[in-house]
């Protein structure tokens, strides 16, 4: 098995009510069974999810982080780690400085999840492939240092593959390995896309068609706070 990363490069730069599906059809040359992982950047340029923040106030940007939060967990100096509506623990509840116009900040999308379904259903209309679709963002780990990227949203394709009652190598049963796909893809998409070469999609080809499927991030990868040890 092997596994292809395509970096679409040229997209114009995106603004609200942009057609993302359509762009991505007129720049990407795509194939049925392909995975098209698009940075949560631009979705929030086309989604109108970017924010004028107050340069002159030292707070402003913390003032909006704590408005996109539902609970903050902890704080430290200009840090904070919050829970965002979507259910995503993460640093300063995903709004981001980076690549936006300076005196702007990009909101995390309302449903990264139906984002994804909406792309997908105008690659299919305009290009007749049938594609899955991962929205994909940067996050920090709690014991690890860097940052990788993972999936916020997606469409087409399971979250999980759930190993549980398959086998290892050795015959030995496996009973608890449940393995994030989504997560795995987004964070090989980020290798050719980077954080400044101007590559918002990519496109992962060759990944196993069984992975294909119903399921969302929301639904399949936010642990649920009854089986989360940490809280």
């Amino acid at each position: 098995m092997s596994v292809e990363i395509i970096g679409i490069a040229g997209l114009p730069e995106v603004g609200p009510g942009d057609d993302l599906g359509g762009l991505i059809c007129q720049r990407a040359e795509l194939e049925d069974g392909d995975v098209v992982v698009v940075t949560q950047k631009v979705v929030s340029k086309a989604e109108g999810r970017v924010v004028p923040i107050d340069t002159d106030d030292p707070r402003g940007h913390k003032a909006l982080v704590e408005r996109e939060s539902v609970r903050v967990l902890r704080r430290r100096g200009d840090l904070i780690i919050s829970e965002t509506q979507h259910g995503f623990v993460c640093a300063n509840a995903g709004v981001d400085l980076s690549n936006v116009a300076e005196g702007h900040a990009a909101l995390l999308p309302r449903d990264p999840d139906r984002t994804a379904r909406r792309i997908r259903d105008r690659i299919r209309a305009g290009a007749g492939v049938d594609v899955a679709v991962i929205v994909s963002d940067t996050f920090g780990r709690p014991w690890r240092c860097g940052v990788t990227d993972v999936a916020i949203g997606s469409a087409g394709i399971s979250p999980i593959l759930d190993l549980r009652g398959t086998t290892d190598a050795l015959g030995r049963e496996l009973e608890v390995t449940e393995v994030a796909i989504v997560d795995e893809i987004a964070a090989a998409a980020d290798l050719v896309m980077g954080k400044a070469r101007n590559v918002p999609v990519a496109v992962v080809r060759g990944v196993d068609r069984a992975w294909f499927g119903e399921g969302t991030v929301r639904s399949g990868l936010v642990r649920h706070p009854s089986e989360d040890l940490f809280r």
